[in-house]
């Protein structure tokens, strides 16, 4: 049987629909009625999912079938990306298991084929490729097309009519024109999905944009653009990777379910997949455990994937991964454009609290500048001349006490200038200049959080730290070590901070390892108090298989804080 030319207009499909009807005979011009509020069932509601499990039902009670499937034609048009079903419970679902993907059998054809078929014994048809173990019996069929502005969209089968009796013509005749007005019904659900998924990736971007530009923790930022492309890609992780100093890519925020273990993992520069983002050039992958270009050890665990570089204003400042899980669905069209829209709006972000942060960096060293010149211009000029008084009426008094007394006092000062100058290398000493020991990192975080502190931390060391800690847990010791540092002197109100570096413990799976200890006599953490620090702290040392915990410090009583880190060596 030819099938007729669809209209595109909805106005216009109902009323060629309605025509259809005229002239047929008594009995069929008796179900309109049914088949009028099966059209209103069927145009109820806007969301896509619920709308195609609405149209399965109201056609299964139209034609008295006791199955109905919608297969929703995948964007090749060679198979299913979707299989919704009426009349099958749970646990025949559970039985069946794994849902027809269309690439064979009648199912098969019909994609190749769009044309109505009505059979009295599917099991009969040379097109069938039987069914898989569990699946229930199936005799009497009806396929009809479905299309949604005159292209398709999948197809609607029926089958089982009741009583064991075939479906006639009129049946043929009623789920046509039903499949009709599924169509205008899909195409209004797809619409308003479109809209509300352009919404949420624009609230998204507006999320990412706010956090960059906040001018808070950048790790929390970052955190922040993983999840949002996680949540709005509907995938099973969301992973931001940053150009690494050796080259290649390093993942430096992962939103998942699962713990951040690829956190601080570099993606080399030789690899084909980062050679393209660097590029500027998406890539998209139909299975990451699959693909030869994905060498990375976490990409054994996933499936359809997108890795897009967020790239701004000619350059490329990073990449964003959103993979699914295995088996999952791939992304769509529409999704893959949706998502380089917001790598392009989290790039510009990024771009602009670079420069923001530049800003306020170069502000900071200004101000650094500023501080050292008048350490060394005043303070130390002034400590010296107040010495040099000391010292002359130390000579002049006859009395042995005062003579001692003002001995140890210019001793005093002599050491205050020492520290002072050794206060003022460090305010002069700019990033670049970092040593590679740990030892003398460690140190120069010290040295530098003296400066707003207002006193000089103390610090232990305990095992052959340069020699044994690898460069990966040593850069995140040294980062911990600041978030510590900065925590205690915006939030803790401490008077004193000890620092513990020990590369002679063991962990507790048995391995080798060193343990960061950072203890003040502070206020304390407060009930309700933020706890990003702590996360970001927790963040570095679980990428690495390790821990971070908090527990009292060393004030009165058990006042304070101590923020413990481990990771292996």
């Amino acid at each position: 049987m030819p099938e007729p030319k669809v209209p595109k207009d909805p106005i216009e499909a109902a009323t060629a629909a309605t025509r259809s009807l005229q002239g047929l005979s008594t009995e069929l011009t008796a179900r309109v009625p049914q088949l009028l509020e099966a059209m209103r069932s069927v145009g109820t509601g806007l969301e896509l999912h619920s709308t195609l499990d609405r149209i399965c039902e109201t056609a299964a009670e139209l034609a008295d079938a006791r199955y109905a499937a919608i297969g929703v034609v995948d964007e090749e048009g060679t198979g299913l990306s979707a299989f919704v079903t009426y009349g099958a419970d749970e646990e025949v679902a559970q039985r069946i298991g794994h849902r027809p993907d269309g690439h064979r059998g009648l199912l098969g054809a019909l994609i190749h084929d769009p044309a109505p078929v009505r059979l009295a014994d599917l099991t009969s048809d040379p097109r069938s490729a039987g069914f898989p173990p569990g699946h229930p019996p199936m005799r009497s069929f009806l396929g009809v097309p479905i299309r949604v502005q005159g292209e398709i969209f999948g197809n609607l089968y029926l089958t089982e009519k009741h009583g064991g009796g075939e479906f006639n013509d009129y049946d043929l005749h009623m789920v046509r024109v039903l499949a009709t007005e599924a169509g205008i019904a899909i195409g209004n659900a797809r619409l308003y999905e479109a809209a509300r998924q352009r919404e949420r990736w624009i609230d998204g971007s507006v999320a990412v944009t706010t956090a960059l530009l906040s001018g808070g923790d950048a790790d929390d930022a970052l955190a922040v653009v993983a999840e949002q492309a996680r949540r709005l890609a509907d995938s099973a992780a969301g992973i931001v990777l940053l150009p690494a100093e050796d080259g290649g890519l390093e993942i430096v925020a992962v939103a998942s379910d699962r713990p951040a273990t690829s956190l601080g993992l570099v993606l080399p520069a030789e690899s084909a997949v980062v050679t393209k983002l660097l590029a500027g050039e998406p890539v998209f992958v139909a299975d990451a455990a699959t693909d030869p270009r994905m060498i990375s050890r976490p990409a054994g665990q996933y499936g359809p994937s997108m890795i897009l570089p967020l790239h701004s204003g000619g350059r490329v400042l990073g990449a964003l991964a959103m993979p699914r899980a295995r088996g999952a669905r791939k992304f769509s069209e529409a999704e893959r454009t949706l998502a380089t829209q917001f790598a392009s709006q989290a790039a510009l972000a990024l771009m602009m609290a670079e420069a923001q942060r530049d800003r306020e960096r170069l502000a900071v060293y200004e101000d650094r500048d500023r501080i050292a010149r008048d350490l060394h211009d005043l303070v130390i000029q002034r400590l010296f001349a107040t010495g040099m008084m000391l010292e002359g009426a130390q000579r002049r008094s006859l009395v042995p006490a005062v003579q001692d007394g003002v001995g140890k006092a210019v001793d005093e000062l002599d050491v205050t200038i020492q520290e002072i100058r050794t206060a003022i290398f460090a305010l002069q000493q700019g990033p670049a200049e970092a040593p590679s020991g740990l030892r003398t990192r460690v140190l120069r975080e010290i040295n530098m959080a003296a400066v707003p502190l207002g006193f000089k931390p103390s610090h232990r060391f305990l095992g052959p730290v340069d020699s044994v800690v690898g460069e990966l847990t040593g850069k995140n010791l040294i980062a911990a070590l600041r978030e510590a540092l900065s925590n205690a002197f915006r939030h803790a109100d401490a008077s004193r901070i000890d620092v513990v570096v020990d590369a002679t413990v063991t962990l507790p799976d048995g391995s080798d390892g060193v343990r960061l200890s950072v203890a003040d006599d502070g206020v304390g953490l407060s009930e309700g108090g933020r706890r990003s620090g702590l996360r970001n702290l927790a963040r570095r040392a679980e990428s690495l298989g390790g821990s971070s915990d908090s527990g009292p410090g060393i004030g009165e009583d058990g006042g304070g804080t101590t923020v413990t880190w481990e990771a292996p060596l």
